[in-house]
């Protein structure tokens, strides 16, 4: 299944479990205009055609104690494919690090952090990231406020 074999209800169907994940099955051939068990077919269709990736419930950091967000842009001593795969793999152990972006250009890596605060924030930063094997400089910027977060692509 190429994405551009995709056909309207395809589409719908991945616009509406993108912005309803639990949504029951019923619900969503009601509003894609199917019978439960044809609709049921797609989704497991774009599911094992690899469209659908996971499910899952976006939490609110906030209310769960993480009242920081930080953005790290690191730059490594060494692009050889061996370091830029060990710092993957350090970065993969980091609760904290909840994006991890290769980039082109001057800066290796962008990564999305979340913190409890401030302090804790500088405790990883010095003992996690800038300590880590490899790394030249880490220029991070903290968030001030969010005006879009929007969950997944736009599908259309």
């Amino acid at each position: 299944m190429a994405g551009d074999a995709l056909d309207e209800i395809d589409r719908a169907i991945l616009a509406i479990l993108q912005s309803d994940g639990r949504i029951s099955n019923v619900e969503l051939a009601r509003k894609v205009g199917l019978t439960a068990p044809p609709c049921l077919r797609r989704v497991r269709a774009l599911e094992d055609g690899g469209y659908i990736q996971a499910y899952h419930a976006a939490l609110n950091g906030a209310a769960l104690g993480y009242t920081i967000t930080v953005f790290a842009m690191v730059s490594l001593k060494s692009q050889a494919e061996s370091d830029l795969k060990n710092f993957e793999d350090h970065v993969a152990t980091l609760a904290e690090v909840r994006e991890c972006h290769m980039l082109n250009g001057e800066i290796d890596f962008l990564l999305k952090i979340v913190a409890r605060d401030l302090q804790s924030f500088q405790q990883f930063l010095t003992t996690h990231l800038t300590s880590a094997p490899n790394v030249e400089s880490v220029k991070t910027s903290l968030t001030i406020r969010t005006s879009k977060n929007e969950i997944g692509i736009p599908v259309g």
